[in-house]
C-alpha cells in the first residue's frame, strides 16, 4: 500500500537535500519519496517532503514563495557564490548606509542570472556539471520577484538580511548582485529558509491533513457508499454530498469526514489526482 504523507523537515547544515531524506525513506520503505524546493548543502531550513501518492501533488507546492534569513559576506565573491567556493574577486567593504540603500533597492520584479553552480539544465546538462568540468556556461536569465528585503544587522562586512521572494529566486545570486551594486563583492555565508508558502517551522510535526488545510483547498464530501468506487480511482459525481470551493482548483476528498485524497478541477472536469490509500 502506498503511504500518502506530507511532511515538513528542518534540514541541517552540511547535508544535501537528497541525503536529508534518509530517515524518511527508511520509515516509508517501499514508497516513493520526493521533495519540493531544494536547499544547498550549506543551507538550513524548511523542506517539504512528499511520500507515496502525495508525490503526485508536487505542482501544488512547486510555485510557492519562500522566506529566508541570509548572511551576506562583503569583500569577496566566490565561484559558487557560497562559503564552499573559491574566491574569484575581492573588493572594499561598503558602509552601512550603502548596504541599507542597496538591499532596499532590490525589492520588486527583476531579471536574475542564476549561479552557474546550480542544477538548472543548460544544453541538456546540469549547469554545475559543465562548470565543474571547466566548460563555459551560458546561463539564461529569469524573472523573479523580491517581495521584501530587510536588513537585520550589519557588522564587520557581514550583513544579515531577511528576504521574501518568488519561486525560482536564487539568494546566492542576490548576494552577488547586492555586492556589485554596492561597489563591492559578496557571497552567501549562511542561509536559512524559514517559510515555504503558508508553512513555517511552527508547522513541523503537523499531520498531512493539517498541512493541506493551510492551502485553503476546496472540499468534496462523499457518502460512504462510494468509498470503494473512489479508492478504485473512479469519480462518481452522484456520490457527492457537498462541495465547497477553495482558493485553487484542488479539492480535499472526505468520506464520512475522513480525509481520503485530492481531486483536481481542470477545464470544468474533476479527476482524482492522489489517494490516501487503495484497497
Amino acid at each position: 500500500m502506498s503511504k500518502f504523507s506530507i511532511l515538513l523537515l528542518d534540514k541541517k547544515e552540511g547535508e544535501t537535500s537528497f541525503r536529508s531524506l534518509g530517515a524518511v525513506k527508511r520509515e516509508f520503505r517501499g514508497s516513493k519519496v520526493g521533495h519540493a524546493g531544494t536547499l544547498d548543502k550549506f543551507a538550513t531550513g524548511l523542506m517539504l517532503v512528499l511520500t507515496g501518492e502525495a508525490t503526485k501533488l508536487n505542482p501544488l507546492f512547486s510555485g510557492m514563495d519562500k522566506s529566508y534569513r541570509a548572511s551576506i559576506r562583503f569583500g569577496s565573491e566566490t565561484d559558487t557564490l557560497d562559503p564552499e567556493g573559491e574566491v574569484i574577486a575581492e573588493a572594499n567593504i561598503p558602509s552601512l548606509e550603502t548596504v541599507e540603500n542597496v538591499v532596499r533597492s532590490f525589492v520588486g520584479t527583476q531579471s536574475q542570472l542564476p549561479p552557474i553552480y546550480s542544477a538548472i539544465h543548460v544544453d541538456g546538462k546540469r549547469a554545475y556539471q559543465s562548470a565543474r568540468s571547466g566548460q563555459s556556461v551560458d546561463m539564461p536569465s529569469r524573472t523573479i520577484t523580491v517581495y521584501s528585503a530587510e536588513l537585520i544587522s550589519y557588522s564587520d562586512g557581514l550583513a544579515v538580511v531577511d528576504f521574501h521572494v518568488s519561486k525560482g529566486t536564487y539568494i546566492r545570486s542576490l548576494a552577488r548582485d547586492i555586492g556589485l551594486k554596492a561597489n563591492s563583492r559578496a557571497h552567501l555565508e549562511n542561509l536559512d529558509r524559514f517559510t515555504l508558502g503558508p508553512f513555517s517551522k511552527a508547522d513541523i510535526g503537523k499531520s498531512t491533513e493539517e498541512l493541506l488545510e493551510k492551502l485553503a483547498l476546496g472540499r468534496m464530501d462523499f457518502s460512504k457508499d462510494y468509498r470503494k468506487t473512489l479508492i478504485n480511482g473512479y469519480l462518481d459525481k452522484k456520490g457527492i454530498k457537498s462541495l465547497s470551493d477553495g482558493s485553487s482548483n484542488y479539492y480535499m476528498i472526505y468520506i464520512d469526514d475522513e480525509f481520503t485524497g485530492i481531486i483536481q478541477k481542470e477545464n470544468g472536469k474533476y479527476s482524482i489526482i492522489a489517494l490516501k490509500s487503495r484497497e
